[in-house]
């Protein structure tokens, strides 16, 4: 097995905070600050809560906000970053303004990575829907994916992104290869309502990794992971899962088999501590 690669990296983080709860960077700095990534966050919205609840209160980043942030970063010469890595934002004025600054700090380093996960919506009882504002579709698809390296969407923004609709794993395969034509070399669909081979208690995830050879060749890793399905509602989840994605991509570059085990297994640990500490309060 490849050693694992020692950790010098910055992460310049840019989704959501809310007051209470652990979703959007509070899901995702702490746990990648514990595996050494030095973590900068920018809050593309402030609310009191996620939105799930009946109340959320607060405020939207928008461009010239986020325009501003960055130059501060820029005018300090302390925009120098080996990730980016984004999530939920609800201004689609807000994620142009995320590509442009992808694309300067790729022009600054040639080897950053960005990881997006396209946050738009989920499916509940088989149906899916969109809980950011629809504009944001577009924007995702035409402007953020061309230029994203790694995408974590789930079965549903996978099949807004391609305009696909996903039925068998055959299906899923073909709007990956869809996914890197639009620009990632690496997609994993981190959860879908696919029949896995151990059963209905379990979940799947999906992953492709496409490589350019020296001599031009691709070559594509596809993998596959089952996970058991955990008996409560959780949020922040796919905060913590892209989060963790990027960490283990880092220490294992050439295997994303063994990145999305990892990945999936903090996940399994963490739900499974958070129900055993909910359990002990109630």
């Amino acid at each position: 097995m490849e050693p694992e690669r020692e950790c010098e990296c910055r992460v310049l983080s840019i989704q959501s905070h809310v007051v209470r709860g652990y979703v959007g960077n509070k899901a995702a700095t702490f746990p990648l600050q514990v595996l050494g990534f030095e973590v900068d966050t920018v809050n593309s919205v402030q609310f009191s809560n996620h939105t799930g609840y009946a109340h959320w209160k607060g405020q939207v980043l928008n461009s010239d906000e986020l325009h501003e942030l960055y130059e501060g970063l820029k005018l300090n010469k302390v925009n120098q970053y080996d990730y980016v890595l984004t999530g939920y934002t609800r201004d689609a004025s807000f994620l142009a303004m995320v590509v442009d600054i992808v694309q300067e700090l790729k022009q600054q380093n040639s080897n950053l990575v960005y990881v997006c996960d396209p946050v738009m919506g989920d499916k509940w009882n088989g149906e899916g829907s969109m809980y950011v504002p629809k504009d944001l579709l577009p924007v995702y698809r035409d402007k953020v994916v061309p230029v994203a390296d790694i995408i974590t969407p789930n079965q549903f923004e996978a099949e807004l992104l391609t305009g696909r609709k996903i039925h068998t794993e055959e299906e899923a395969l073909e709007v990956m290869d869809m996914l890197h034509a639009m620009g990632p070399e690496t997609v994993v669909i981190t959860s879908s309502d696919l029949q896995a081979s151990l059963g209905n208690n379990y979940l799947i995830a999906l992953g492709s990794h496409r490589k350019t050879k020296a001599d031009g060749t691709k070559m594509t890793q596809r993998i596959r992971v089952e996970s058991p399905k955990v008996d409560a509602v959780f949020v922040g989840t796919g905060d913590l899962f892209a989060a963790m994605l990027l960490a283990w991509t880092h220490k294992h570059p050439n295997n994303l088999k063994v990145a999305c085990e990892k990945t999936v297994s903090a996940m399994q640990h963490v739900l499974q501590r958070t129900i055993t500490s909910a359990k002990a309060v109630i």
